[in-house]
């Protein structure tokens, strides 16, 4: 065969290999886009407090925070890309059911702790993302806390009547929804999870009905009433600078686990996602204002 006449066989090869490098290359551009949105979901979602010990040089993610309830004390767990004691061996599809439904890969049922009732609200991009995110992580090999609860809230099988008494009953924003109050109801009612604080519970640990936001003990302190009522005197503007810096109008600022919250997640929000935020704080049923003790 002449010069020429390979040179035209080895077209069709050479157009195959650059077509097949091209596709790498946007698939592992789509990946990294994934893990960055999904880095932002993290810190919209407060990942990092919630899985970080309190230890001043604790590993992010790895686990180990305490979280006291009535109930006993709940633990973190590590959910770095640790195989065995993180969730590396997980799938994506384990990670969508974990996060929706509050079921573990070997099919037992979480503990409400876990803010799945809230999760369970995410888009599905968001959730994959999240997950690449998390998988991105150094993996970290220690090993969960075990949860040190009261009997008999420490039995996992009666879970699934607290799911049908409870789970079904969060209202789930619609994250597909445009404009900016359905925006930040994404944001505060599934991503921020901010009802599992700021909503008093029963003696099941089921949120009250007709109390969202009405204010709730909350770890060693108390989460505020935050609907209008509460913030009614508080601008836009006050708001923004609150959830951006922690200040409040009268100069004070957060502390505690608000503190944390501000640094970590709100902080973090873009612009547009706070302004979202505040206009779906607005919205909310006003529920009475306690008088100070």
């Amino acid at each position: 065969m002449s010069l020429s006449g390979r040179r035209r066989a080895l077209r069709p090869i050479g157009a195959a290999i650059g077509g097949l490098v091209v596709a790498v290359v946007i698939a592992a551009s789509a990946v990294a886009q994934d893990a960055a949105n999904g880095a932002y979901i993290a810190r919209a979602a407060g990942c990092l407090g919630c899985h970080t010990a309190a230890d001043k040089n604790a590993v992010p993610f790895a686990g180990g925070r305490e979280l006291k309830t009535p109930f006993g004390s709940f633990f973190g767990p590590n959910i770095t890309s640790d195989a065995v004691h993180g969730i590396g061996a997980w799938s994506v599809e384990d990670f969508v059911r974990a996060m929706r439904y509050g079921v573990r890969p070997d099919g037992q049922h979480y503990f409400p702790a876990f803010p799945y009732t809230a999760f369970g609200g995410m888009t599905e991009r968001d959730l994959r993302d999240l997950w690449a995110y998390l998988q991105s992580l150094p993996p970290d090999g220690r090993t969960s806390k075990p949860h040190a609860l009261r009997f008999p809230f420490s039995l996992r099988p009666a879970l699934l009547a607290w799911k049908l008494l409870y789970a079904s009953a969060v209202p789930m924003p619609d994250g597909r929804a445009d404009g900016p109050v359905a925006r930040g109801a994404y944001i505060v009612e599934a991503l921020g999870h901010c009802a599992e604080c700021h909503t008093p519970r029963d003696a099941l640990g089921g949120r009250r009905a007709g109390a969202a936001y009405a204010g709730a003990a909350s770890g060693a302190g108390k989460a505020p009433n935050i609907t209008p009522a509460a913030l009614g005197k508080w601008s836009d503007a006050d708001l923004k600078e609150y959830l951006s810096s922690g200040m409040t109008p009268d100069g004070d600022f957060a502390g505690g686990e608000m503190a944390e919250v501000i640094r970590d997640s709100t902080s973090q929000l873009t612009a547009d996602d706070l302004a979202a935020v505040v206009a779906y704080l607005r919205t909310l049923p006003p529920q009475p204002v306690a008088a100070p003790r």
